[in-house]
């Protein structure tokens, strides 16, 4: 039988997991995401003063980029308390060009609030986001914003959500007027009102009962709540049919067990600039989102067997944890950010990075509350924190105890859509450039430095115009560095059209010694549905080891995968193609892994510069959303048209029209100015890669001679 004190262990493990909310916060730019977290911070503490983002002295906006331009670019972390709950959120970015950084967030989180503005509804960027947390099965809470501002609609947000992201959306509070008229908030759990004393900033809030001109609506809000959660609970399906009495605590069960199972979507709304509803929304967090006991455990590999492992979050089980983030701090350096899934780690402790098996010592673990630090002791499952001390750890890699050959799933990320050349402007400069841009390509998984082959530039890529511009706005900023940087251009891919074969042979004598290696080779063109996520390439080794002995195959892959890198049209990338080893010849004597990786990468070269692969330029095709008043939808659609773009749908936001279209980059540069001009300045637009795709034979001429300049 277990001892007393392993129960009690055991219990206390379980208490401190279930108290833990890890939770992101997440909306298009402008809804009031980094608001709402202020307030959340004020309320629960952690701050003892407010800030606005209009003001630029919002705490979770700590980068001065963000502070002047008043949007989130980094995933802020930070820890609060409330009702007994440690809450750790992550304030993720509201920008397209920034949704790496909402990826890597998602990763690691057990629930999320998505924030609606009560006038724009669910707009382009709130519906991307949304999307990539079903990716990750995050249970969520939808709250909406500024039922204060003039033009609010809490049902036709309502409507938004139902209609564009899910239909098991249901209000659990309604307002209580809108516009100049709002007044509080009406909680359908309890049949309460519930309002705020702005005196106290909404520190000081009182339940009432329901004023009666709303009480009617409340009761008839409150029965369709209970009809569609009685889907998903038999008791509850039981008293509504049964037509008895439901109390709060049977239906606060009935929310918490539908939202943790991804069955419903509880509304809210407030208006967190007037300080009203947010303590409502702190107890949803506690009440309805899970814990790390609630949601199902991560599935890894282990790295010797294969075997799938399910990663219980258990304290005294073997450490693993996941690497979301990395950033550069100039006062201690890097640091590394981590989702703990099983067991503990402590302060001096070594770990194993499971990339590239080296040993990690961790010299600080710390709390982050946005840009200030406080040092802990240990780390258990469920905890997301800091490490300092760990050098060579990369966003998505798998941390453990040594020796314990565990693997989480990777992250994928976008390609880059854009390119900028980038030198330092005094050779004073060279070095801490190199030195700040690799730093820069540590934190941010889609920022990019490489060497353009032909002309030698030093070329940084992005997700976009903002994105770069943050970067450099950064290089001169915080590292010092004075750069001249280029106009912005497309970053292009390559493919080819047919089937070819490709015969590469090196056989020659170098410092004495023979070199022998033959390879046969079938490239063959692929459609972007054959590759998995995250895929550019696919190698298939279809040949013996009488063919070619076995110990040589993985350095014909890895060069194969390598050569790919340098296209025959613009020595760009060579993608979705199929790569497979039909045939070959070595030597006992000569043979060597160099000769053969030398022999593949010509055997690459020779196939993808034939004349009948028929190799092609891809550029990369941006999903465009616009919004605009009506009077200007036939402007934008021609201005669309002459991009290029084809328009995907035109439906109804609001009394305004979206137009959503796929429009190649390179015709984009300066949108934000065309459409300025065509709207009068009343249009706003979003927009965010999608894939790459061949440009017409009339587009490739162009983009050939401006690159070989003939």
């Amino acid at each position: 039988m277990p001892k007393e004190s392993d129960s009690s262990a055991i219990r206390n493990q379980e208490n401190i997991l279930a108290s833990i909310r890890n939770i992101g916060i997440m909306a298009h730019i402008d809804a009031g995401k980094t608001t709402t977290t202020e307030r959340i911070l004020f309320y629960t503490g952690i701050i003892h003063r407010m800030g606005e983002v209009h003001d630029g002295n919002a705490v979770m906006d700590w980068m001065a980029q963000e502070k002047e331009r008043g949007i989130t670019i980094t995933s802020a972390v930070t820890t609060c308390f409330w009702k007994k709950k440690q809450i750790n959120i992550i304030d993720t970015p509201g920008h397209v060009d920034f949704t790496a950084e909402v990826e890597r967030s998602l990763r690691v989180l057990d629930g999320a609030i998505g924030i609606f503005c009560a006038v724009g509804g669910v707009e382009p960027q709130s519906e991307t986001v949304w999307l990539q947390a079903d990716k990750y099965n995050v249970p969520r809470l939808a709250f909406i914003n500024k039922m204060d501002r003039s033009g609010a609609d809490f049902d036709h947000v309502v409507d938004m959500i139902q209609d564009r992201l899910t239909k098991n959306a249901k209000p659990i509070q309604i307002p209580i007027g809108k516009e100049d008229n709002f007044e509080g908030v009406i909680d359908l759990v309890d049949m309460q009102a519930c309002f705020f004393d702005q005196a106290t900033m909404g520190v000081n809030y009182s339940f009432k009962p329901i004023p009666d001109k709303y009480l009617e609506q409340a009761q008839e809000y409150r029965d369709q709540l209970i009809e569609h959660l009685s889907e998903f609970d038999d008791i509850l399906m039981l008293r509504y049919l049964e037509e008895e009495e439901i109390n709060k605590e049977l239906l606060l069960a009935a929310i918490r067990k539908a939202t943790r199972h991804h069955q419903f979507v509880p509304i809210m709304c407030g208006s967190s600039l007037k300080n009203t509803g947010v303590q409502l929304l702190l107890d949803a967090i506690a009440d309805y989102l899970p814990s790390p006991l609630d949601v199902p455990h991560p599935i890894g590999h282990h790295k010797k067997t294969g075997q799938e492992v399910e990663v219980i979050p258990d304290f005294s089980s073997q450490f693993s944890a996941y690497a979301f983030k990395i950033q550069i701090d100039k006062y201690v350096g890097k640091l590394v950010y981590i989702r703990v899934y099983s067991g503990t780690v402590k302060r001096s402790s070594t770990i194993e990075n499971q990339r590239n098996l080296k040993k990690e010592r961790i010299s600080r673990i710390l709390q982050i509350h946005s840009n200030k630090k406080k040092d802990i002791a240990e780390l258990h499952a469920g905890d997301i924190a800091a490490l300092v001390g760990p050098k060579d750890i990369r966003t998505g890699d798998t941390l453990t105890t040594i020796n314990y050959r565990l693997l989480l799933a990777e992250l994928s990320f976008p390609d880059s859509v854009i390119a900028v050349a980038i030198e330092p402007k005094t050779k004073a400069d060279k070095d801490l450039l190199e030195e700040s841009l690799h730093k820069l390509t540590e934190e941010d998984p889609t920022f990019k430095v490489y060497q353009h082959k032909e002309t030698g530039q030093t070329l940084i890529s992005g997700m976009g115009e903002l994105h770069l511009e943050i970067i450099i706005d950064r290089l001169k900023r915080e590292f010092g560095v004075h750069a001249n940087v280029g106009n912005p251009q497309v970053t292009y891919k390559e493919t080819i059209g047919h089937a070819v074969i490709g015969n590469g042979e090196f056989i020659r004598e170098m410092n004495g010694k023979g070199q022998y290696a033959v390879v046969k080779l079938k490239i063959t063109p692929l459609k972007l549905e054959d590759l998995a996520n995250g895929q550019k390439n696919i190698f298939v080794n279809s040949i013996s080891s009488d063919v070619i002995p076995e110990i040589y195959w993985k350095a014909i892959e890895e060069s194969a995968i390598n050569a790919c890198l340098d296209g025959p049209m613009i020595s760009s990338p060579v993608e979705r193609i199929k790569i497979e080893l039909i045939d070959g010849k070595f030597n006992e004597v000569d043979s060597s892994e160099t000769a053969f990786s030398i022999a593949t990468s010509i055997a690459v070269s020779n196939g993808l510069r034939s004349a009948n692969a028929k190799a092609t330029i891809m550029e990369p095709i941006m999903l465009v959303n616009v919004i605009t008043p009506t009077d200007f939808v036939g402007e934008v659609i021609g201005d669309i048209n002459s991009k290029r773009g084809r328009i995907e749908h035109i439906r109804p936001q609001n009394q305004k029209q979206e137009v959503t279209a796929e429009v190649p980059m390179s015709e984009l540069f300066g949108y934000s100015t065309t459409l300025r001009s065509l709207t009068q300045g009343r249009a706003v637009y979003t927009m965010e890669y999608i894939k790459h795709e061949k440009v017409p034979a009339s587009i490739q001429e162009k983009i050939l001679k401006r690159v070989r300049g003939y």
